[in-house]
């Protein structure tokens, strides 16, 4: 079975990580993409791998699982589920927004029980996320929906995506960006270019028998020759 959503294990302790992955080894449509043994780790690979879920410990070295969430802010970590030997955190754990908390040792049963709450919330998620794009910000995020953008270009390993004249940088590939917006009437103008079909105002040639998209924006985004047949088609659809 092929894994739907990645998983970030977060525990000083070699144990408790491989506990983890034990009880994960039940549920194969969670993969575990890292492990971490403190904070600092774990704020490191937030950016690297981008997990959909955080098992957490809340004691590590250092900075410890609520520190983490604290820089990291609420808005841009991803599902959270506390890891702990004691009790006494968890009012604190649901006002940092934890999907979960579990004490350790934790039974198959109650394992079982966080699974199924993460794979609703992913997939609640997943039926959402493709009606927007959140941008993190230093202060948090910025959510910007999909009717709303007009264009989106490629920045290397980031995308900026344009909407009313204003531009956001968001840390994803164009290509990953396409597979997303796709099916919600987007389309490549040429290699570093998607643009939303319905704010395509008007295509129009130049003298030199290139086409360009006009948006309503006001933007004119270049057709490549390649692209210019399924361009055309797409916005005449």
């Amino acid at each position: 079975m092929r894994a739907d959503w990645s998983v970030l294990i977060a525990d000083d302790e070699p144990a408790a990580r491989r506990g983890v992955r034990q009880l994960l080894a039940a549920f194969p449509e969670f993969a575990v993409v890292a492990e971490c043994r403190n904070g600092a780790e774990v704020l490191a690979s937030l950016d690297t791998v981008r997990p959909d879920v955080v098992f957490l410990d809340i004691q590590m070295p250092g900075i410890d699982g609520f520190e983490v969430i604290r820089r990291r802010t609420p808005e841009r970590m991803p599902a959270v589920v506390f890891l702990t030997a004691y009790d006494q955190f968890a009012i604190r754990a649901f006002e940092a927004e934890a999907l979960d908390y579990l004490v350790k040792p934790v039974t198959e049963a109650r394992f079982a029980t966080t699974m199924k709450r993460l794979a609703r919330r992913l997939g609640m998620a997943a039926r959402t996320r493709e009606q927007r794009i959140v941008v993190p910000t230093p202060k948090g995020a910025i959510v910007v929906p999909l009717h709303e953008i007009d264009w989106i270009e490629s920045a290397d390993n980031y995308a900026r995506i344009w909407t009313g004249g204003r531009s956001h940088l968001i840390r994803e590939p164009l290509r990953e960006l396409e597979a997303r917006v796709r099916t919600h009437g987007f389309a490549r103008a040429h290699r570093r270019a998607l643009v939303r079909l319905g704010g395509v105002r008007e295509l129009k040639w130049t003298n030199s028998g290139g086409l360009i998209a006009v948006l309503a924006s006001g933007a004119q985004i270049p057709v490549s020759r390649r692209r210019r047949a399924a361009f055309v088609g797409a916005v005449k659809t």
